[in-house]
């Protein structure tokens, strides 16, 4: 009895025993020499074997062992079952061992992507690519008739970019629903139906509206649920909707390489941590991202050093609150308590961090430090995180560049505690003006948001006199539109009318236009140092395009200039060149220059003629 359990537990360990999971009972079959495995075989699919053992129907026809030591019951015993099991399996030959190569792994489908949102949206698609490409989607098209598989990811922050999304998805679904006749039509050439996935902050906001939307989209998934899309995309070969929403504590993709959208660009975005704790509330983001959580220090350094490698001359670092940032990986549970984590004076946080390990300012002096000839941005900050040796450093900093998004919502003090922002008018002005005293050469951005619930006249003009006070050199401006989840869904109404709202952002914009074109026309006479990102699509044959350090789009002939590390002789410059510009005059979107020479980012400070733009004004 023993050997032959013993004969049985291997034969169970033979490679040409299969076990099909995910069924109530377990298909015994044994694979012949004839038998051959398809390359898109799915351990759900049903195998047909082509021998399988010769167990008779009726169990009555085993007659019992001799060496049995009971007496017979109308059944077989354990004992005939395995000895027969053994014998049957001795007369099957081994399958030969099929040798696998990656070149004959099929192709699993062609991606088209669309992202809508958030800088951190488009990382968030990069990290997509690269999970799906090592799934054996490595085809990525440039339509969505061409594809198999459609990403279309989301932004749930306002109404118009949901509708949007909408939009879409009616297209794809006429692509799904009229594949064949667009294939003999000639306006698809995908394989089969396209497999539609939506992704991102509105798919977890509006995951059964969208699920239940006609069959229009296939999947859905969350931002924190990106590693499962493989899976989720096999279970709708099965007829099956595949969903996951759910949110993590502890997912930053951090070990994952992102496949770069842009191909051979000279910035990219590098994200490095996920979440927010704020609570504002007007905002859905902690709805749809989930709590704070950060990216170890080394992994980023180690994306960062792959991203120079590559010829990468500009890095946006990316978090919904980017600037709390917080790093306690290296930490053990008795770490330093929460009154370590200095705010900016004046502000207040409703949420204690209980842990404090390296911070914002911890990860862009390494940054800054190891990558000299790569600059560095960062979006999105909130107000309250820009404590005094985060200023500091970004003074003493050449390449973290001296531009900050400085996001005020609103200019009143009573629209800000409705906001639940956790600071006034008065502490936002005063850390403006700490902030262009401690660096000042800085550019300043922000956002706002008008038609707030309760929103009075007299608030409204509350901010824009904040605008005319600061005086912006970007300002992304929006009428409010409430957010279901949000605090203000559940406590505050939306009693503003719409008229009135785009009234008063119709004053919005014509007050920062008004007013940023002094911090444009400041520049005019100094000499900025310019990234190349391209041609102008203008004049692409004779003018380029670059940023400066502030993040002024600035335009310049493409002219024979001086080299740095070339001899005597002047050539064009280049994408990737940083270029010393004198700006000549300006408008207030632009600025128009003469290229002087390519020099490198380290050197061009080492000069002390260096711009001192837009300062002083609170």
């Amino acid at each position: 009895m023993a050997s032959s359990l013993s004969s049985f537990s291997s034969l169970l360990n033979q490679p040409h025993f299969i076990k099909i999971q995910r069924y109530r009972y377990l298909n015994l079959c044994f694979l012949s020499n004839k038998t051959h495995f398809n390359h898109s075989y799915s351990p759900l699919r049903t195998l047909r074997c082509t021998s399988a053992l010769n167990f008779p129907r009726n169990f009555s026809q085993f007659q019992p062992s001799s060496s049995s030591n009971k007496t017979p019951q109308n059944g077989p015993t354990l004992h005939d079952f395995i000895s027969r099991a053994v014998a049957a399996a001795s007369d099957i030959q081994p399958a030969p061992a099929l040798p696998v190569s990656t070149s004959e792994v099929l192709p699993r489908g062609r991606i088209y992507h669309e992202t809508y949102g958030c800088q951190m949206n488009i990382n968030d698609m990069e990290i997509v690519l690269s999970i799906m490409k090592k799934s054996g989607y490595n085809e990525i098209v440039e339509d969505p008739e061409s594809a198999e598989v459609i990403f279309i990811n989301t932004c749930a922050i306002r109404d118009n970019a949901e509708q949007k999304v909408w939009q879409r998805l009616n297209y794809f679904w006429f692509l799904k629903r009229q594949w064949k006749g667009n294939v003999a039509t000639g306006r698809s050439v995908s394989k089969h139906p396209p497999k539609v996935v939506v992704l991102g902050c509105m798919a977890e906001r509006l995951k059964d509206k969208i699920l239940d939307s006609d069959k229009m989209v296939d999947v859905v998934c969350g931002p924190d649920a990106y590693r499962d899309l493989p899976r989720l995309l096999e279970e709708v070969d099965y007829g099956q909707k595949g969903i996951n929403t759910l949110l993590s504590l502890e997912e930053t993709y951090a070990d994952i390489s992102p496949v770069r959208v842009a191909k051979n660009s000279i910035s990219a975005f590098v994200s490095v941590m996920r979440g927010c704790n704020n609570m504002c509330s007007f905002c859905i983001v902690p709805f749809t991202r989930g709590r704070e959580r950060s990216r170890p220090v080394e992994s980023i350094v180690r994306e960062v050093g792959e991203l120079s490698n590559e010829g990468v001359k500009e890095i946006m670092l990316l978090g919904q609150n980017v600037n709390s940032y917080n790093d306690a990986s290296g930490l053990e549970n008795d770490a330093e308590p929460e009154a370590t984590w200095t705010l900016s004076d004046g502000f207040s946080s409703r949420c204690k961090v209980k842990k404090t390990g390296l911070r914002f300012a911890d990860l862009l002096d390494r940054l800054s430090t190891e990558f000299p000839e790569m600059r560095f941005r960062y979006t999105s900050p909130h107000p309250k995180d820009f404590p005094d040796e985060f200023l500091y450093l970004m003074r003493d900093r050449h390449n973290i560049c001296k531009s900050i998004h400085l996001p005020a919502q609103t200019g009143s003090t009573t629209v800000l505690e409705r906001m639940r922002r956790g600071y006034t008018r008065e502490a936002y002005l005063d850390l403006v003006q700490k902030i262009r005293t401690i660096v000042p050469d800085v550019g300043i951005s922000s956002d706002f948001i008008c038609g707030f619930c309760g929103e009075t006249d007299e608030e409204h003009a509350d901010t824009i006199s904040l605008l005319k006070a600061v005086g912006y050199d970007m300002a992304y401006m929006f009428a409010y539109s409430m957010r279901e989840k949000t605090h203000a869904h559940r406590n505050y109404t939306d009693d503003v009318p719409e008229d009135v709202k785009q009234r008063r952002l119709a004053k919005m914009i014509q007050t920062f236009r008004e007013t940023t074109g002094q911090c444009y026309d400041s520049q005019v006479g100094t000499v900025q140092l310019v990234l190349v990102e391209g041609p102008n699509k203008r004049a692409p044959e004779t003018e380029l395009i670059g940023k400066s350090d502030r993040g002024h789009r600035v335009i310049f002939k493409n002219v024979p200039i001086p080299h740095f590390n070339e001899s005597n002789e002047k050539q064009l410059a280049k994408i990737g060149d940083f270029v010393e510009v004198l700006i000549l005059k300006s408008t207030t979107a632009s600025l128009f220059g003469e290229s002087l020479a390519v020099t490198k980012l380290s050197s061009f400070y080492e000069s002390p003629d260096v711009a001192v733009a837009c300062s002083g004004r609170t």
